[in-house]
């Protein structure tokens, strides 16, 4: 038997065992192809020396990823933003409160360093005011806020974001600046007069400047971020927001009509 006669054996040969051989539609195991090469490497070698499976065939012998089941390939997943997507799956309410006390610590903290002189000391009580109603209220309210509203209104096009912008602008607005404010005034002592003169006197005033910074805000949240990922879109916004509502909340109390 001459080479090129050889040649055309070997390639029938190995076409029928191929075919025959397939597990799984055609999914064989590296292992099993290793082993495989090994031997069909052996038995050219004896006959043919210089000739291996290979070259016979000239078919590359490569190692079958997760694309051979029609999976994605892994890819190793690291880094803080991996981590907080990570943290919001796991324990949805717990983490967005924690970026909400966060982003409201921060946001109080600039908005002492830009309104008091350089002699006065940092109102850290003020700040944990401030953390606190992020942590328990607002990180808690805005989970269930936006997966509602989701629910309700599930579609993301033009008129349905102009829906939502609505809705925060009517529901979630004035409900959420009444109790800061009025949440804040009682742990600062304030009673319950005190607290409704300081609403006639700072909500007006909060609303309007809320019109004009939030549409905006609100807009890129419902039109281009994810559900579980536009708290984090609206805390982020909230922080120029927040510098402004602290300034509002640490104003002396209103005086009686």
């Amino acid at each position: 038997m001459n080479a090129t006669t050889f040649h055309k054996f070997g390639i029938k040969a190995y076409n029928h065992i191929r075919m025959r051989c397939s597990i799984s539609n055609s999914i064989i195991h590296t292992t099993h192809a290793d082993h495989k090469l090994q031997l069909s490497n052996a038995f050219f070698s004896r006959y043919h020396p210089r000739t291996t499976i290979g070259t016979v065939f000239s078919v590359p012998v490569r190692r079958f990823s997760s694309k051979a089941n029609g999976t994605k390939p892994s890819v190793t997943n690291s880094g803080p933003i991996w981590w907080y997507l990570s943290m919001i799956k796991a324990r949805p309410i717990l983490t967005k409160s924690v970026t909400s006390a966060l982003i409201y610590t921060a946001a109080d903290l600039t908005s002492q360093t830009i309104t008091r002189s350089s002699s006065e000391p940092y109102d850290f009580i003020r700040t944990c005011r401030m953390a606190g109603f992020g942590m328990v209220i607002l990180g808690p309210t805005l989970h269930f806020w936006f997966n509602f509203i989701s629910r309700v209104l599930p579609r993301q096009d033009l008129v349905t974001t102009f829906k939502k912008m609505l809705m925060g602008q009517t529901i979630l607005g004035p409900i959420m600046n009444a109790l800061f404010f009025s949440v804040n005034a009682a742990l600062q002592g304030e009673n319950v007069q005190e607290i409704i003169a300081r609403l006639k006197r700072d909500m007006l005033p909060t609303m309007m400047s809320n019109a004009i910074y939030w549409p905006l805000c609100d807009f890129i949240t419902f039109r281009a971020i994810p559900v579980h990922l536009q708290p984090l879109a609206n805390n982020s916004f909230a922080y120029v927001w927040t510098i402004y509502i602290t300034y509002m909340a640490s104003l002396s109390k209103a005086g009686p009509n």
